[in-house]
């Protein structure tokens, strides 16, 4: 067993546009790189970055994130709706559904486990 740094694991960049029938505005495009999977690729750490727009997001998964920088904008199912730029760290649990809006190009790191 051993420790890795992070930021010592660059990650394979993928680039990527979201399914049309998830798109509310725009069509931003989404960049990710994966830095850790674990072996029953159910664990993933890695830094998510997007441009600006607008989409339905329905969670089944867990997610925590800190964000790096931008705003975006994340609205349950119910019309509450949460602000989160640089510096804010939060969990996203598995079953929430909503929208997630991207108002300034945002980036995080993110942790997922997927049961």
């Amino acid at each position: 067993m051993k420790i890795l740094m992070l930021d010592q694991l660059a990650g394979e960049k993928e680039e990527y546009f979201l399914a049309p029938e998830k798109l509310i505005d725009g069509n931003p495009k989404q960049t990710v790189w994966m830095q850790y999977t674990d072996p029953t690729s159910k664990f993933f750490v890695g830094i998510w970055h997007s441009d600006k727009g607008k989409w339905k997001i329905s969670y089944t998964e867990e997610e925590t994130c800190q964000i790096l920088g931008g705003e975006s904008i994340i609205t349950d199912h119910e019309g509450n709706s949460t602000t989160v730029k640089a510096g804010d760290s939060f969990v996203i649990a598995r079953g929430f559904v909503g929208t997630w809006e991207v108002v300034s190009p945002t980036k995080k790191n993110f942790v997922i486990y997927e049961a």
